[in-house]
């Protein structure tokens, strides 16, 4: 099921949904199979050509040309993607941390600075590191027991 185009309360412009629709559209075509192969095709139908040409400066400057302004574009349009699936996806695990045991808490931190984020990430691996080592310990403990258990009852 396709995702409605314009929201109730969606405060977007005109212009970002239109580069929305056209990135949307442009990176699913780009990711294609027939995509890559049309490239391969164009990078050996311009080498083809270069005896023709006599491997000239102006040959060179055509393929040299053409890939940095698809380059430049693309930039701008995986960019595009990346933003709206890391947004789409912080989404769902604040909502996944909303109605779980998990802390609150987080929800948000991705507007942290680095420095305030890995200061979590550091507490966070250290809380693990305790859970596991509680973990053990409890594990050694019921060993124990059982052993003990079982010579009782041995």
């Amino acid at each position: 099921m396709a995702a409605p185009k314009h929201k109730p309360g969606d405060t977007g412009g005109g212009a970002a949904r239109l580069f929305g629709e056209i990135a949307n559209r442009t990176s699913q075509a780009a990711g294609r199979a027939i995509t890559f192969l049309i490239a391969v095709g164009v990078v050996l139908l311009w080498a083809l050509t270069g005896p023709i040409f006599h491997y000239s400066d102006t040959w060179q400057l055509v393929i040299n040309t053409g890939t940095t302004i698809v380059t430049f574009l693309m930039v701008f349009l995986i960019q595009n993607s990346q933003n709206r699936d890391s947004a789409a996806i912080q989404v769902k695990l604040d909502e996944l941390i909303r109605v779980s045991t998990a802390h609150n808490s987080f929800v948000g931190i991705e507007h942290l600075t680095d420095a305030e984020l890995e200061k979590i990430r550091t507490k966070c691996e250290r809380r693990s590191e305790a859970e596991k080592a509680g973990e053990k310990s409890v594990q050694r403990t019921g060993k124990k027991a059982k052993l003990a258990a079982d010579r009782v009852t041995g």
